[in-house]
């Protein structure tokens, strides 16, 4: 009885909750509120759980680029370090911020998809499928890494978002956000095409094509998004399109077989990224044959629209990984999700109870709870089984670099170089705000030995520490040890190799 008392005022809650979101008149603002309190309770877990490991390395190099803003960068696109130069610009630098930052963007994303839902579900599929979606690791887990993939969700789903609103209604406004947002999914990652490429098929199978292709709302979306884009496509030329070749590089270039290994395992990948809510959602419904294949293939015009817009991005990258043999990965699948809950859902023959409604929210609200009540034991586990020190002692390792460099010079640290995950770490940390001299717009020759540099090496790296050898008379080899303990438990030491090489005016 006693057991059974919180979970009996639990429910009595998320039934509270759910007749909120059902009310037309408190609707939006509950909405709003609860992705709010999503935002912040994963933020918290993902402050305390990560607190023993660190910055990822992916966050740390934007925190680089942002230091150089430019048009575009070796291996991605700007608009990520765009974002995080903002951010910072009124958030301090920490580990907190930067999570609150990365988690406001499935938050976005899910009140877009929100608005998406209501052109085709009633409220309780609307619901229904919210709540689904938090069960996504794209939208908590994946999400606290920010990185470009990140910041691709809450770009595609608005780019979905105003374009089927534009092929339905044809209205300027809408053709010409949508432009503009599939012009900031290209400025966040160039694997957006597949994006684009979809989206343009979704028209094709649209009953009423030939009225949209004829009216101005699709050229309309050309001219914003080329304009929108025209200074990166300019930044594409100068460059020599190097993104581009880094890509070939280090994705390209592989076996027939190797592709089509690499394709089945980006779409098992995402089957199992999508298991937990597709078994929810056929557990509620009890689809039969002929339901299953109308929500694949949905026979109404705009169900069928929708699913191609949905279907399209997420397979051809299959179609164009094997046919230029590159490998791809289901992580990259993270922004595609936009149109989930209408695939799934949207099927007259599939009907959703209320009561379905209140238990995916009582499901919804548990486990971001649970998983913040688990945040230091994650922590200290992280601790125990060793985590990664080029981020672990990140911190540490930059105050010490700082602490090496004031004793040889008063001039401030500009430039930082070596290991790049290092050198991103100590550009992060550092009170100096150095640059990073590493796959970046790099500054003259000159420059660099006006202003001095630290080069960062780990103390076992035989082939960056012969990288790094300097012969200037005056630079200073110092090897150093450094141990991060987390809350009584010892971490594992790890030396460094730090190359000082002073300034000369």
């Amino acid at each position: 009885m006693q057991l059974s008392a919180p979970f009996y005022a639990a429910s009595r809650l998320a039934s509270r909750w759910h007749d909120a979101i059902v009310d037309p008149a408190r609707r939006e603002r509950t909405v709003l509120a609860s992705l709010l309190v999503y935002v912040l309770l994963w933020t918290v877990y993902g402050t305390i759980a990560k607190s023993s490991q660190g910055l990822h390395p992916d966050m740390t190099e934007i925190v680089a680029w942002s230091r150089d803003l430019s048009l575009g960068y070796l291996k991605h696109p700007p608009f990520a370090a765009w974002l995080v130069w903002l951010w910072f610009s009124v958030f301090p630098l920490a580990e907190w911020s930067y999570y609150l930052l990365a988690m406001l963007m499935p938050g976005i994303t899910l009140w877009i998809i929100w608005r998406i839902s209501a052109d085709y579900l009633d409220i309780e599929k609307r619901i229904f499928g919210l709540a689904l979606l938090t069960f996504v690791p794209f939208f908590n887990f994946h999400a606290l890494k920010f990185n470009v993939n990140t910041v691709l969700l809450p770009l595609w789903a608005a780019t979905t978002f105003f374009f089927l609103r534009s092929i339905r209604s044809r209205n300027a406004i809408c053709a010409a956000l949508a432009g503009i947002a599939a012009a900031g999914s290209m400025l966040g990652k160039y694997w957006s095409v597949f994006l684009i490429a979809g989206l343009a098929l979704a028209p094709l199978v649209d009953r009423h094509r030939v009225q949209y292709l004829r009216s101005t709302a699709p050229w309309i979306t050309i001219a914003a998004g080329l304009f929108t884009i025209l200074p990166h496509l300019i930044w594409l030329l100068d460059s020599r399109f190097e993104p581009f070749t880094y890509a070939l590089i280090v994705h390209g270039d592989k076996s027939l077989t190797g592709a089509f290994v690499s394709a089945l395992g980006y779409l098992g990948g995402v089957c199992g990224y999508a298991a937990v809510p597709i078994i929810i959602a056929l557990a509620t419904a009890r689809p039969n044959a002929k339901m299953l294949a109308d929500i694949i293939w949905p026979r109404e015009n705009e169900r069928r629209v929708a699913a191609t817009a949905f279907w399209a991005p997420l397979l051809l990258p299959v179609v164009g990984a094997v046919a230029s043999r590159a490998e791809i990965n289901s992580l990259w699948s993270m922004p595609v999700f936009s149109l989930f809950p209408v695939v799934l859902l949207s099927s007259t023959a599939i009907t959703v109870r209320a009561l379905d409604a209140r238990r995916i929210l009582f499901g919804a609200a548990l486990l971001p709870v649970v998983m913040l009540i688990a945040s230091p034991a994650i922590a200290i586990m992280v601790q125990l089984s060793g985590p990664a020190p080029g981020a672990a002692q990140t911190r540490l390792l930059a105050n010490e670099v700082e602490r090496l460099w004031h004793l040889t010079t008063p001039q401030p640290l500009r430039f930082v170089g070596g290991d790049a995950d290092l050198a991103y770490g100590v550009v992060t940390y550092a009170a100096d705000r150095p640059r990073a001299l590493t796959a970046l717009p790099q500054p003259s020759e000159a420059d660099i030995v006006r202003h001095g540099f630290v080069l960062l090496c780990f103390g076992e790296d035989k082939s960056c520490r012969l990288k790094m050898s300097w012969r200037a008379p005056d630079a200073k080899l110092i090897e150093t040890e450094i141990v991060r303990n987390f809350i009584r438990v010892a971490g594992i030491p790890q030396r460094y190799a730090i190359v000082i090489v002073p300034p000369h005016r």
